[in-house]
Order: C-alpha cells, then sequence, then structure tokens
C-alpha cells in the first residue's frame, strides 16, 4: 500500500494488485480490499493525536479487483461525536471504476491511567 494523502478526518491510499493477491477466480481477494479500505479509515481517524481504533466495519464488493489494476482508497470522515467516529471508504480503480463501498466505526482510546 501507498499512503497518497493524509490529513485530519481524510487519506487515500492506493494498492498495485498483484498475481499473489488473486484468489481461486483469479480476482483480487476481498481481505486484500478491505485491508486498503481499514487502512485508509485508520489514517483518516488517526490524524488528530488521539489512537483511534475500529470498532465496527461492513463493506460493499460491487465489482472485482483485477490483477494489474491499481486500486485506490479514499476514506471520509462522516461524524465525530465524544469518542465515536463514522468513515465512509470508497475503493476504486485508478480510471474510476467502483470496486467497493466500505463504512468503519472507530472508537478513541482512553488514556491509560
Amino acid at each position: 500500500m501507498q499512503l497518497e494523502h493524509v490529513a485530519p478526518g481524510h487519506a487515500r491510499l492506493s494498492l498495485a494488485v498483484a498475481d499473489a493477491m488473486a484468489n481461486g477466480h483469479g480476482i483480487c481477494h476481498g481481505g486484500f480490499i478491505f485491508t486498503l479500505a481499514d487502512s485508509a479509515m485508520a489514517y483518516a481517524a488517526n490524524q488528530r493525536g488521539d489512537a483511534a481504533v475500529a470498532h465496527h466495519a461492513s463493506i460493499t464488493f460491487l465489482r472485482p479487483g483485477r490483477v494489474g489494476e491499481t486500486l485506490v482508497a479514499e476514506a471520509m470522515e462522516r461524524t465525530r461525536a465524544g469518542r465515536s467516529g463514522i468513515y465512509d471508504v470508497r475503493v476504486s480503480t485508478t480510471d474510476g471504476a467502483l470496486v467497493a463501498e466500505f463504512r468503519g466505526h472507530t472508537r478513541t482510546l482512553r488514556a491509560e491511567k
């Protein structure tokens, strides 16, 4: 994965899909797409100095990622309230074809006493 942009509440990462990432159908394994989206959320959620971790996430796969394509995950913060955050991540190809939509919920950790 390559970190392309990061700011509070926003991040963009990319991933070149290699042969080793293909599943039994010859397309990108969904676990790699999920990991890319989850990582984009993590960068977006952790830019304010508080440690935030995922506490729930879901993904909808809309088309396969193919070997040789570069996937781009763009995370946007939708809301932060207290220790909770909600993030939407759009995963697409470099030419804009939508691959997956991810929604993640974060929880800010309390400092150890």
